[in-house]
């Protein structure tokens, strides 16, 4: 795999007298860990949920300063408040201190996306608005008050494309991404597979190969199979106390997934009741 990491990895200290017990320090994945490498350009964390990659990741967010895409700063959100705990006692380890790239969770990307079609529809009722108190006006002074709102339109159209919103959350997920994209962009991203259809995510990781070529790093929280069969990534399973590298092939959710696609009856005949 080319590029180079930028975040080479984090130490993380002991938790405060009394807190070892508590969340997130309780969780089994980070107990007793004292250090977490980076040593790729992309690194993937697996685990069930609730096993700790989110927080981790989430924590990395709040120590790097990373800007958030479509929710409150990772500083200030007061869902963040376990992660912030844990950040207090990591300290990144730099290769090369970048503040470009960003912060994503799918939720976010979610609620980003609807709030730039609530802002387009904002946008086009003023400049219908507009037109129609400028009806008996010169072309002038339409265009001119037509100004702010058509600008603020034309740049959105721009960055994300003339119709974001209706686009697929694939399509529109990738477009962020494109839009998003700085080289030498650190890229923390939980659970990016929900805005991604398999077809999508190949797409996505033929993008993700073009982000590394210009120096980005990644690092992942997913379930995805198709994300952590990137070549070359670094593999931590969350599933194990504390979290440990793993290879592609040893994940369980690989080897549930190869199992089931290789004979799907078998499984489905244990879980699926037909209606009486």
């Amino acid at each position: 795999m080319t590029g180079k990491q930028m975040l080479s990895g984090v130490r993380i200290g002991h938790p405060p007298r009394g807190e070892d017990a508590n969340f997130p320090f309780a969780i089994p994945a980070l107990q007793g860990l004292s250090e977490v490498a980076f040593p790729g350009p992309v690194t993937i964390l697996a685990g069930e949920n609730g096993s700790g990659k989110s927080t981790l990741l989430e924590a990395l967010a709040i120590v790097g300063n990373l800007p958030t895409v479509g929710g409150a700063e990772a500083t200030v959100d007061k869902s963040l408040a376990g992660p912030r705990r844990l950040a207090r006692v990591m300290k990144p380890i730099w290769r090369q201190r970048s503040h470009r790239g960003f912060f994503l969770r799918a939720e976010d990307f979610f609620g980003f996306v609807r709030r730039l079609g609530a802002m387009k529809s904002e946008m086009e009722e003023r400049l219908a608005e507009v037109d129609r108190d400028y009806a008996d006006r010169s072309d002038l002074a339409r265009k001119l008050a037509r100004g702010p709102a058509a600008g603020s339109l034309a740049a959105m159209r721009s960055r994300y494309g003339d119709d974001l919103d209706a686009n697929s959350h694939g399509e529109s997920f990738l477009r962020l991404f494109r839009s998003r994209f700085v080289p030498g962009g650190l890229y923390l991203l939980d659970e990016p597979e929900a805005a991604l259809s398999p077809q999508s995510q190949f797409g996505f990781v033929s993008m993700m190969s073009d982000m590394v070529g210009e120096g980005g790093q990644f690092v992942i929280a997913t379930h995805s199979p198709v994300l952590m069969a990137v070549p070359g990534a670094t593999l931590y399973t969350f599933d194990a106390s504390p979290l440990q590298r793993v290879e592609y092939e040893a994940l369980e959710g690989v080897a549930l997934l190869r199992s089931f696609l290789q004979a799907p009856e078998r499984y489905m005949r244990h879980i699926w009741r037909p209606p009486a």
